[in-house]
């Protein structure tokens, strides 16, 4: 039994879908969480600079003697894939489960992909998909404004304004006919109501926090690194600038109050 923690890092709130899903996924197993909010969003940098802001996250929680690290954030998962070369740990990014899961459930060959400016640029959920399959037609969308949404709080599938961007960006791969729709940024299954209500009930959402998460109990049960232990695991969440909102948003998604339980830290410490 290994009960050191699952190590998770994202540009900032968007990784909390994955941890949601690992909670309910592995109860048992110890979680470290950083969103790096003083610098979100990754989408809109360089690639130089989005590596050196992951090989930091990276470093900030191998500190804490995490026994795996997942980049929850599909920006790094896409630019920096090479990013596990350098680490002592399993690591998993969220491109590879949710390919895999992607081609799987797709009837109609037609797969729609929506990401972070730096994430559609790099083209890398398409190329998977087509490596897997070539006859699979990919139909990619940058959503720069999803994230800034999300981590302003807009969450609400009623409201005006969600309901008018995801209209703005998901009209081009409803009007391509596409069945599946992988939501490449793990910001954006906290979009998924709005999304789901304009592309409709036949139109399925693939959610990339949900299959990182089973792909990373999958990975430590491989490697002997399962916490057995029958207790609840612990959580802890830290993050690069004010809490504040943070743990607002958190309550929401995650339906437990998270006043006072994240800690502030400096990053560029690491």
């Amino acid at each position: 039994m290994n009960n050191n923690a699952i190590g998770v890092f994202d540009s900032g709130l968007g990784g909390l879908s994955a941890v949601k899903q690992m909670l309910k996924a592995m109860p048992n197993e110890n979680i470290i969480y950083f969103g790096d909010t003083s610098r979100v969003p990754y989408g809109n940098r360089s690639r130089a600079t989005i590596r050196k802001y992951a090989m930091q996250d990276a470093n900030f929680l191998l500190e804490n003697n995490v026994k795996m690290i997942v980049a929850a954030c599909g920006t790094v998962s896409s630019v920096a894939p090479d990013l596990e070369n350098t680490l002592k740990v399993p690591y998993t990014g969220v491109v590879l489960p949710t390919c895999f899961t992607a081609l799987k459930e797709s009837k109609n060959g037609k797969v729609g992909v929506i990401g972070t400016s730096a994430t559609i640029n790099s083209h890398s959920y398409k190329q998977r998909i087509e490596l897997k399959n070539p006859s699979v037609r990919v139909f990619e969308q940058d959503c720069p404004l999803f994230v800034p949404l999300v981590e302003n709080g807009f969450i609400d599938r009623n409201d005006e304004v969600v309901k008018l961007i995801v209209k703005k960006y998901m009209a081009p791969l409803k009007e391509a006919g596409v069945d599946t729709v992988i939501l490449g940024c793990t910001h954006y299954p906290i979009l998924k109501d709005a999304i789901q209500d304009f592309m409709g009930e036949d139109v399925l959402l693939i959610d990339s926090g949900k299959e990182t998460a089973l792909y990373t109990k999958k990975v430590l049960s491989e490697n002997g690194l399962s916490n057995t232990s029958e207790k609840t695991g612990t959580a802890k969440f830290f993050v690069s600038d004010t809490p504040d909102n943070f743990e607002k948003i958190a309550s929401l998604f995650l339906e437990k109050d998270m006043h006072n339980k994240v800690s502030q830290i400096n990053i560029e410490e690491y």
